[in-house]
């Protein structure tokens, strides 16, 4: 496992738990508002898993859950036996996934390794490869959809909104595509100054909660981040 950072106590990342994150290097998307460039372009100084264990050993009477996060973690080849020692000292487990990987992200949660899966949604079909900044194959991204929305894990979408890579119309299109969802989470745009893409821009608050309005057309329990 490469790992890239340590946020030692959360308590947003892992809903209704108290929780620690870890950071992953690598992605295989160029979203142009990644606010973790760094560790989608690797270059951060890394961080041992025995040094990632030895903390959660000492916290695990403290903490609920670990968050495992990137860059995009199942890019990393031994994620499950890293996940497979998390859990051994009683850890649950959220992942953060761009969805690409429908066979891994279907055989840890068939494993017993992730208790809590957050999607990133990028957009609607017609603009991902726009909004995910490389081309991407649609037919994985659906599977782990179609996987997640089958109800065999606790799960949320979530899609971080720009003003100049959604609007009305993508966040109408993507609402049929996730038509019975349980939940999808809207999260504001924040600059964090290490992007991919300084050019980007946010939304305010009304277009938020104006999107919100439309998504709810197709899924009821759409909630808001970052406002």
């Amino acid at each position: 496992m490469k790992f890239g950072g340590l946020q030692k106590l959360t308590l947003l990342d892992y809903p209704n738990k108290m929780a620690c994150t870890v950071f992953t290097v690598g992605c295989n998307f160029r979203c142009p508002f990644c606010h973790n460039n760094s560790l989608v372009c690797n270059s951060v100084d890394l961080l041992s898993e025995n040094q990632i264990l030895a903390f959660l050993a000492k916290r695990k009477n403290v903490l609920e859950g670990m968050c495992l996060t990137g860059g995009e973690p199942l890019l990393q080849s031994d994620v499950a036996e890293f996940l497979t020692e998390v859990k051994k000292l009683g850890y649950l487990v959220k992942l953060d996934t761009n969805g690409a990987n429908p066979a891994k992200l279907k055989q840890l949660v068939e494993l017993g390794l992730v208790d809590y899966v957050a999607m990133d949604i990028k957009n609607c079909k017609q603009l991902y490869n726009q909004t995910a900044g490389v081309d991407v194959d649609m037919d994985a991204i659906c599977q782990s959809v179609d996987f997640l929305k089958s109800g065999v894990v606790d799960y949320e979408f979530r899609t971080t909104v720009t003003g100049n890579l959604h609007d009305e119309s993508s966040i109408a299109e993507m609402g049929q595509w996730l038509a019975g969802a349980k939940v999808v989470y809207l999260q504001q745009f924040v600059d964090s100054g290490d992007l991919i893409d300084p050019t980007t821009t946010g939304c305010d608050e009304p277009t938020l909660k104006r999107y919100q309005t439309i998504l709810q057309q197709y899924v009821p329990n759409v909630q808001l981040r970052g406002v």
